[in-house]
């Protein structure tokens, strides 16, 4: 469904993505790995249009989104939860909810919630709480049930497990699995391997803002001196 085909990306004069290819098959999910400043934000945000591809294509269902604003890529059916959740701080979880439907150009979604409290039924007791008071924990579930109710067929997910317990992580981990089952196809950033593995059905290693691995989870997980090479673990 979704192709990146031969990417560069820019900030200013600084050339950030030489090249990046990949892929995401209806239905599947998909990792990027790689270390710290390896290109993997700035590949999901030019998908979304964030930041301008220089070089390369992008297609959605064979339509073409280089070029298209964030927002007309939303509208196609891509949500996109970025590193640091994007919750806005001074609205309630209610209003931080309305606001992902209404990015997607969807109005009607109160009588949609019963889904996202499945995944999520910590949120429906803090339907009131101002975004800005929630833990790490409760903010990374409203940035996930936030794209969730635009019903995209895609969704960009960066870094959704950084710095939090264990439990809450299995909790995403969860709720990540039952929007796949429904249909919903994901494309993560990752830094954990353990949470990579157990979700992916393929897993990309960006290099310095090259393509290092193509290939399974258990591909990689099988070859540790690539793993040292390409992640330092």
């Amino acid at each position: 469904m979704l192709v990146v085909d031969n990417i560069h990306s820019y900030y200013g004069d600084a050339h950030i993505l030489h090249g990046i290819s990949l892929k995401v098959d209806k239905g599947t999910v998909v990792t990027l790995l790689g270390r710290n400043g390896a290109g993997k934000s700035t590949t999901l945000k030019s998908i979304m249009g964030i930041v301008p591809v220089r070089a390369g294509t992008i297609t959605l269902f064979d339509r073409p989104l280089a070029g298209l604003t964030c927002d007309a890529v939303a509208r196609l059916g891509i949500a996109y939860v970025p590193e640091g959740r994007g919750i806005i701080p001074n609205l309630t979880v209610a209003e931080n909810l309305r606001l992902g439907a209404l990015g997607s150009g969807r109005r009607r979604v109160n009588g949609e919630w019963d889904e996202i409290f499945e995944d999520f039924p910590a949120l429906a007791d803090i339907l009131s709480r101002k975004g800005g008071l929630l833990s790490g924990g409760e903010q990374q579930m409203l940035a996930l049930a936030r794209a969730l109710v635009a019903h995209p067929s895609l969704i960009l997910v960066d870094e959704a497990t950084e710095g939090l317990a264990p439990i809450v992580v299995q909790t995403l981990i969860r709720a990540l699995k039952r929007m796949n089952q429904r249909g919903t196809s994901i494309l993560l950033v990752e830094q954990r391997l353990d949470v990579a593995f157990e979700l992916s059905s393929h897993v990309y290693v960006i290099d310095q803002g090259h393509n290092g691995f193509d290939g399974t989870p258990g591909e990689l997980g099988r070859d540790t001196a690539l793993q040292q090479q390409l992640l330092g673990v």
